[in-house]
């Protein structure tokens, strides 16, 4: 399947991104067009999920959870790494899908596919590190002249909710940990990259992953809804916005969830600061992916005393940026997920004009691109600031004292990552303990993540931590045997 799907996207014709169920790829049912946000035709066919499926989707992914569960961890390991492999061996393929249905430049998509191969890698390091403790009893006279003990045992069914903009990386995340962890996983695809994801599962399944081990659904939000609330799900992770965690933790009900929500991230540039390294990192991870990361530079606040100086490096560097097809490599700048969301940003970009920013560059778009856009010094209210953009825009403004710039970023309902430039530990520490983030990258943008780390957020961010050790923990529950009147200290 797996060719089959990356040789389809060398042809106008549509891709088709059949659905995974009960060990079979099937095409059932009438199929959803999606356009390509830059070519602007269909380039993937996928097939909505009906109710039957997703009954029997969870059927047998309660019926085979066992099965996967019992599968020894050097042997899940070792599917992990060949899958790690083959990510290398299909990079600039997959990263054509991505571009196709996504808009997104070929030099992101081969960027994420080498971040795929690392994150199977680890995962399949974190499958041989799964155990359990010996626990201390015998300090307490009720426990001398036992033993006890924990291990980690599969949840069993975990569903896996994943969004457009990492389509690859951020299913490897779910579905590499929950198969190190031994369970089987449902996988409900984001509707803008359902080929992307389909390639993905295919290649596990090319890497020796059991059928019984992952299943793959294409829909909408009624779909996701049904499979929240199936009660053979033990655990879900979703990636996306703030507004569709709600629901999800509304339908899925009393079950273990791992939430990574939105952003609005905030990048400080101190007086101190590299001002031509913290304008050039800006507008490097500002625009990648179009702005569409939950952790992209939203929110610039500069030191007042550099603030000028750093806007006409910003803007020089922003200027520098090649927009344009996704297809070509030397694009850094392609298109956003579709016309839509361009137009919201664009929108948002004029209000806060009207507000009394000054727009300094693009605000303007052609179709689903938009032009690298920079406003500064908007109002404190404005949606720019307050509102996640997700979307090709930099807001920058002044700040004249840390205390003071720390309530202004604490005073958003999101709290995923910030990134501060500044040479003084201090001022390090302070920002460490104040911001209210669940990550601080120093002397670089708010942008910026090693896959094998922990990363989450707090307040409307989410809650859990994604990292393949820290998933496993998610993914796996603890088990406890106590041997009564069996100890191994030979006590009496």
């Amino acid at each position: 399947m797996l060719q089959e799907i990356l040789e389809s996207s060398t042809s106008d014709d549509a891709m088709e991104a059949a659905a995974f169920v009960g060990g079979k790829w099937t095409r059932d049912g009438p199929p959803t067009d999606r356009m390509g946000p830059y070519v602007r035709r269909v380039v993937t066919k996928s097939y909505p999920a009906s109710e039957t499926q997703v009954a029997d989707a969870l059927a047998y992914a309660a019926e085979n959870a066992p099965v996967v569960g019992r599968l020894a961890p050097a042997t899940r390991a070792a599917i992990l790494e060949r899958a790690a492999q083959s990510a290398i061996e299909h990079r600039d393929a997959i990263a054509r899908l991505i571009a196709l249905e996504l808009g997104k430049p070929l030099k992101d998509g081969r960027g994420e596919l080498d971040r795929v191969a690392d994150t199977f890698a680890v995962c399949a390091n974190e499958t041989r590190h799964i155990g359990g403790d010996m626990l201390p009893v015998s300090g307490w006279d009720r426990g001398v002249g036992n033993t006890a003990m924990t291990f980690r045992a599969p949840a069993g069914v975990a569903l896996a909710i994943t969004p457009f903009n990492a389509p690859a990386n951020l299913l490897a995340h779910k579905l590499g940990a929950s198969f190190a962890a031994g369970n089987t996983t449902i996988v409900k695809a984001p509707p803008q990259a359902p080929a992307t994801t389909a390639a993905i599962v295919a290649l596990l399944l090319d890497a020796g992953m059991p059928v019984e081990a992952v299943q793959l659904l294409h829909g909408g939000g009624e779909v996701g809804a049904a499979l929240c609330a199936g009660d053979a799900v033990a655990v879900i992770s979703f990636t996306g916005s703030a507004e569709t965690g709600a629901a999800v933790a509304r339908a899925a009900g009393a079950k273990r969830l791992v939430l990574e929500l939105g952003g609005n991230a905030a990048t400080l540039v101190c007086a101190d600061a590299d001002l031509a390294h913290a304008a050039r990192t800006c507008a490097r991870t500002g625009y990648s992916n179009s702005g569409q990361s939950c952790i992209s530079v939203q929110r610039v606040y500069v030191h007042r005393s550099r603030f000028d100086d750093f806007l006409t490096a910003f803007r020089d560097e922003v200027a520098q940026l090649k927009v344009g097809d996704p297809l070509d490599p030397a694009t850094e700048v392609g298109a956003m997920v579709d016309e839509q969301a361009a137009a919201r940003v664009e929108q948002w970009a004029a209000d806060a004009s009207l507000g009394g920013a000054r727009v300094l560059l693009g605000g303007t778009r052609d179709g689903a691109t938009l032009l690298p856009t920079i406003v500064a010094d908007p109002p404190g209210d404005a949606d720019v600031v307050v509102k996640e953009v997700f979307g090709a825009l930099v807001a920058v403004l002044p700040f004249d004292d840390l205390d003071d710039v720390i309530r202004a970023c604490n005073a958003s309902r999101f709290g995923l990552q910030a990134g501060i430039f500044t040479q003084d530990i201090r001022t390090i520490f302070a920002a460490w303990r104040e911001l209210q983030v669940g990550g601080l990258v120093v002397n670089g943008s708010s942008n910026y993540r090693l896959d094998h780390i922990p990363f989450g957020g707090v307040k409307d961010s989410g809650f859990g931590r994604e990292s393949p050790a820290h998933m496993i923990d998610d993914y796996t529950v603890v088990k406890t045997l106590i041997l009564r009147g069996t100890s191994i200290w030979g006590e009496q």
